[in-house]
């Protein structure tokens, strides 16, 4: 056992305003706990914990979690081009701790409360040749963050990074749900896998956030949060055994280089979710916590939703005389669609700005959203949308964006759109970071909100500018349309892995549904896989503020599931996950108001879950619950329906058939 576990029980949480430290060799490992002490932060100089172990020489940290280790002694540090690695030889100079104990709102969100109350160190580090290094330090009761600070200084005036020294050393071989990338440039859409720590192949590029279960310790999931001028954070097998280390994603334009700036270069924090089960990183808002605050002072204009949508269905409109395409007949259609369902938007997907294609469906290219392709009357439909109490959204290519956004945000404006789908960035490169910030700045100048697609994991940069209200970075429903991937496993891990970092725009309402055996893809009228239970529990489970309705209107008429539908809402006060775990099931209750939502999902396999609803309020409540029918295993689109009178203390018992759901809406009970 290393000198550093040995200080965990005996040193006291560091509050003191700021310490001077004598640069010797007997400095002791610095103590960071969470308030309520279950989670402790160690950070140190490896030099002075293992004398003369030139291996470990080098800054480090460790993670202990309700007294035992989640993390081990990891490295910290930065390689700089043309400088030795800045962090091995690094000696403490000055400790300053703080606390940060504060509430704010937000307009959008799975909370519209946030509470961020943590404990914080900014620790100062020199070497021998005079540099200086920052690691600053918060410590939250749902997880620890650092970040580096490279101050300005005389021999680091303008840097470039190469790539970082974080490593991420488990304590023991830890379960991993990695998604596993095929390269920098990527759309984030795959499956999740479930491996050992030490059964990472060492060419594997695993994204971000990457969930862990350290047996007997806990669960922890690496993420970060707050990029800024910086480039994207990945991991990659580490040399130590149970160890992942950092990777960066490479700037396009300098080979072997990450990240080009003048100092002061603050990177991003990167964050370690701990918990005692899986369900309580659903339940934490550290990334959103780790942003500054929003820089939006009216944030009114900013607005949940569900939205129609004109893609997913493959132009299927079976009850109209016009052929269906991206004409103005059709929008109409969806427009009606989403009035008379009280939708709040309606989006009108690629293909109604001006390009010459040379497929009909080819929409990388470039094309001017500044002018509307000859099919659509842009004018028409904004005249006949807002008579119909419904807001448009419109999909752009980035390119698109990149080119003519200074002109066309301002005409968007000037029509009264509510927002822009952002699509095919697929990069999260130190440019394509910048990219993102300038378009939800401008947007937010024009008082628009924005869904990314093609999209990185969010960071948190939606508390900084929530009219960010979604994005994609996810393999989500449109994968039905060409392979059986996006499946009940997949959507049991979504929420325990990629929905950990924030909202995504995964885009159910699958009428479809189907079994494995009878699920073909399809591109016109494409199915869903599982249950139609399984499908209204998305609407629960997976958040996004901005939630399409993705089949097309005729699938949902005179259909009582649709009721479900149209009355969750997409932002909510308050989120309790009841049970689950990735790749097998899931129970999550969501507030809004005094009434509560609960959506259970399940893999393939049949099973009966409790669900206790101690978390209602005094008094009597009725619960509507769409459940799987008995014979919904052959017949996925066979629900039933039930009402019955519940409080605080019923406990509900849930049957889900294979690829099965649950879907239930809590109300108070009417008095008299």
């Amino acid at each position: 056992m290393s000198r550093l576990r040995t200080f965990v029980s005996c040193l006291p949480i560091l509050l003191l305003p700021s310490i001077a430290l004598a640069q010797d060799s007997n400095a002791s490992p610095l103590r960071i706990a969470s308030p309520n002490g279950q989670i402790v932060l160690l950070l140190s100089d490896a030099m002075v914990v293992h004398p003369g172990d030139h291996n470990s020489a080098g800054l480090r940290y460790a993670v202990d979690f309700r007294g035992k280790w989640l993390m081990d002694e990891s490295a910290l540090g930065l390689k700089i081009q043309g400088q030795p690695e800045l962090g091995p030889g690094m000696r403490r100079v000055r400790v300053k701790t703080g606390q940060v104990d504060e509430t704010y709102t937000i307009p959008v969100g799975k909370t519209s409360t946030v509470l961020n109350r943590c404990n914080t160190a900014h620790v100062d580090f020199q070497d021998a040749a005079g540099r200086n290094l920052t690691i600053e330090v918060r410590a939250f009761d749902d997880g620890v963050a650092f970040r580096y600070i490279l101050p300005e200084q005389p021999s680091l005036a303008k840097v470039r990074i190469e790539h970082e020294l974080t490593q991420f050393l488990y304590s023991k071989d830890a379960t991993l749900y990695p998604l596993i990338l095929d390269g920098f440039q990527s759309s984030w859409e795959d499956e999740y896998q479930m491996r050992q720590v030490s059964g990472i192949h060492r060419d594997w590029l695993i994204g971000l956030p990457l969930l862990a279960q350290v047996h007997g310790v806990g669960w922890v999931a690496v993420t970060e949060a707050d990029i800024d001028n910086y480039a994207g954070m990945y991991l990659r097998k580490g040399d130590a055994p149970f160890s992942m280390r950092a990777e960066l994603s490479p700037r396009v334009d300098l080979p072997g280089v990450a990240v080009e700036a003048q100092t002061p270069v603050t990177t991003p924090w990167r964050v370690l979710m701990v918990g005692d089960a899986p369900g309580r990183l659903i339940e934490s808002n550290i990334v959103l916590n780790l942003n500054p605050p929003s820089k939006i002072a009216d944030t009114s204009w900013i607005r949940a939703g569900k939205s129609a949508w004109d893609w997913w269905s493959g132009e299927a409109a079976p009850s109209v005389s016009f052929k269906p395409g991206m004409n103005t007949a059709t929008m109409k259609h969806y427009i009606d669609f989403a009035s008379s369902s009280g939708f709040t938007y309606m989006l009108i997907d690629a293909g109604w700005a001006a390009a010459h294609y040379t497929r009909p469906d080819d929409y990388a290219q470039l094309a001017d959203i500044t002018h509307v392709t000859p099919g659509i009357d842009m004018p028409e439909l904004l005249r006949y949308a807002k008579e119909k109490n419904v807001r448009l959204w419109l999909w752009a290519h980035w390119t698109s964006v990149d080119k003519y956004m200074d002109q066309a945000f301002p005409l968007f404006e000037k029509w009264g759109i509510a927002g822009v789908k952002i699509d095919f960035m697929n990069r999260d490169d130190q440019w394509m970071v910048g990219f993102y910030r300038r378009v939800v700045e401008s947007a937010a100048q024009h008082h628009l909100m924005i869904d990314f697609h093609g999209a990185y994991k969010p960071d948190g940069l939606r508390r900084t500018y929530p009219n960010l209200i979604t994005r994609e970075g996810v393999m989500g429903k449109e994968y039905l349309k060409w392979s059986a991937r996006t499946s009940p496993v997949h959507n049991t891990t979504l929420p325990f892995t990629r929905m950990l970092a924030g909202p995504m725009d995964y885009t159910p309402g699958a009428f479809g549904n189907s079994n494995r055996e009878n699920f073909v893809p399809r591109n016109l009228m494409p199915m869903g896989l599982g249950t139609r239970a399984h499908e209204l529990a998305l609407f629960v489970v997976l958040e996004s503020p901005l939630q399409m309705v993705s089949d097309y209107p005729e699938h949902y008429a005179g259909q009582h599931d649709f009721e479900f539908i149209r009355q969750v809402p997409t932002t909510w006060d308050e989120v309790r996950v009841l049970d689950g775990l990735p790749m097998q099931n899931i129970t999550l209750a969501r507030r809004s108001g005094k009434d509560w939502y609960v959506g259970s999902l399940t893999n393939w396999d049949a099973r009966t879950v409790k669900v206790p609803l101690g978390f209602l309020g005094p008094g009597k409540y009725v619960a509507e619950i769409y459940a799987d029918a008995p014979d919904a295993a052959a017949e996925p689109t066979h629900t039933t329906f039930t009402r019955q009178t519940v409080d605080r203390t019923t406990v509900l018992g849930v049957h889900m058939v294979s690829g099965g759901g649950n879907a239930i809406w809590i109300h108070p009970a009417a008095t008299n």
